[in-house]
């Protein structure tokens, strides 16, 4: 049980951070679209990777520096991309007015992808989870598996909060100011984050 409540402690210490993830789960959570499928990527992503990493390919990671390099301009690339479609939105704000969400609506894999490039494209995510969580699951044993589930539970309970908590704030965004604001620093983050990546 202590493993467990160390690894959810750790866990939710490195995910409870302003990042490109968290702005797109914030995001759909706010349309109130695809927010299962969001959600269950996220955080099966992040419990495939610490499970990875507690099973020790944590050192493959840190030994193939060219594979995180490519990760990393992919990420760098994709996160820029994001950033100048936020800002493009920014100055064409919408609402949530539900006259017009058919209008809006993204397709279902255009969701799936983006989350999934958010995701897989940063270098971070392996660092933070194969890695750091790979190797502090380690120094528990036995009980290191006990760490890696309290770890994942804190990425389910998490994405789960950011993506369906999100609805309780659908009234400021009704709004189109909110959602200028909210577009504005979800490109700031992007380019933030795109920016972090770039220089290392």
């Amino acid at each position: 049980m202590l493993a467990a409540v160390s690894g959810l402690g750790l866990g939710l210490s490195l995910i409870v951070v302003i990042g490109a993830q968290n702005a797109f789960v914030l995001q759909q959570g706010l349309r109130g679209e695809y927010v299962t499928p969001v959600v269950v990527v996220c955080a099966l992503s992040d419990l495939v990777l610490i499970g990875a990493g507690i099973a020790g390919l944590g050192a493959l990671v840190t030994a193939a520096p060219a594979v995180l390099t490519a990760v990393q301009l992919a990420g760098v690339a994709f996160l820029v991309t994001y950033a100048l479609l936020a800002a493009r939105r920014a100055w064409r704000p919408r609402t949530l007015d539900p006259s017009d969400a058919a209008e809006r609506r993204l397709a279902a894999p255009a969701v799936i992808g983006t989350c999934l490039a958010l995701t897989w494209l940063n270098p971070h995510v392996y660092l933070d989870t194969m890695v750091l969580l790979g190797s502090v699951a380690t120094s528990h044993g036995p009980q290191r598996w006990w760490f890696g589930a309290g770890a994942g539970l804190a990425s389910i309970l998490w994405f789960a909060a950011l993506g369906y908590g999100a609805r309780l704030l659908r009234p400021v965004f009704a709004k189109p100011v909110a959602w200028r604001i909210l577009d504005a620093a979800i490109a700031v983050t992007m380019l933030f984050v795109a920016a972090t990546l770039l220089h290392g």
